[in-house]
């Protein structure tokens, strides 16, 4: 673990002189009383991706601060890293990864300058690595040069249940949960202001995407609606004071596809078939919708064959 350490305190180096982090189309909102959001474009991986697709936010409190998510590559990190200098001059004590996906995650060794903890999943670590080898060849096929110095940052304190961080005036309670998006979601509250950030267990205006376990981000979906929160951050599209209503939609979608698939397999249908068809009431209320429905069914169809 040292020797990788290392080399990515090398890799992170090398970087600095080639990464322009000016942020001159880089906006953050403010959600006011120290929480700040930056809302990442609806782009396709295969169409237009440019490593700033999710949204990646920041919490400010008296000791310093909390990065919750840094995006899908090292200049995205930087540009996140220069907004949050330009309103706080307080130390970064945090980066929090809400799951493994690279647009999530690429941005992390921006950050390394500023010594934080970077905390996860207890997932996580394995996760990251094991796909270490596909997801930079993704990275340099959609992102080029722009890949140059995005490089794989693990958890330096896992997660497994419930974990408490202390900003000062301000508390942050992190919950992981069980195999649902993926198997290494947490999600985020911050007591003082009430704001759930969800990673990618709430998709609000994108098609939700599916890489886990169906049934299982159903069941989270209703212990997200239990919490008592005020405003909600999803990991794609804005932020809402409805959140309710954002995690029934998603949920209506998702069980949607669920009894479609489990419909079109009853029937015989082949997988290609059922890409056409299932959810097919839901594709009008989601954007990317063609892409992303196609890509659940993909990858849900063959696990349901075995329900």
């Amino acid at each position: 673990m040292q020797k990788y350490l290392s080399f990515l305190w090398v890799l992170w180096l090398a970087a600095c002189a080639q990464v322009d982090a000016k942020t001159t189309s880089f906006e953050v909102e403010s959600l006011g009383k120290g929480i700040y959001v930056h809302h990442g474009q609806h782009l396709d991986i295969d169409v237009g991706y440019q490593g700033d697709i999710c949204n990646i936010s920041f919490v400010v409190g008296s000791k310093g601060v909390a990065v919750i998510d840094t995006g899908g590559s090292l200049k995205v990190g930087y540009q996140l890293r220069d907004a949050i200098k330009k309103v706080t001059d307080k130390p970064i004590l945090y980066v929090i990864n809400t799951h493994v996906h690279p647009d999530h995650i690429y941005g992390n060794a921006a950050f390394l300058q500023d010594k934080p903890q970077f905390i996860g999943h207890a997932k996580l670590n394995d996760a990251m690595l094991l796909r270490q080898e596909a997801y930079g060849k993704l990275n340099q096929k959609y992102l080029g040069t722009e890949a140059n110095g995005s490089v794989i940052v693990t958890p330096t304190i896992a997660v497994k249940e419930q974990l408490e961080l202390d900003l000062g005036d301000r508390k942050l309670i992190i919950t992981a949960y069980p195999n649902a998006h993926t198997n290494t979601d947490i999600s985020i509250i911050d007591r003082q202001t009430g704001t759930l950030f969800t990673g990618d267990l709430l998709f609000i205006e994108r098609t939700p995407v599916v890489e886990g376990d169906i049934k299982g981000l159903i069941s989270t979906i209703e212990v997200l609606k239990t919490y008592q929160v005020s405003q909600v951050v999803p990991g794609h599209g804005p932020a809402t004071k409805d959140w309710i209503t954002a995690l029934s939609n998603e949920q209506r979608y998702l069980n949607a596809v669920l009894a479609d698939i489990r419909a079109s397999i009853k029937k015989g249908e082949s997988m290609e078939q059922t890409m056409n068809t299932a959810a097919a009431s839901e594709r009008e209320k989601w954007v990317l919708f063609d892409i992303a429905n196609r890509r659940n069914v993909n990858t849900l169809y063959s696990g349901l064959e075995w329900e």
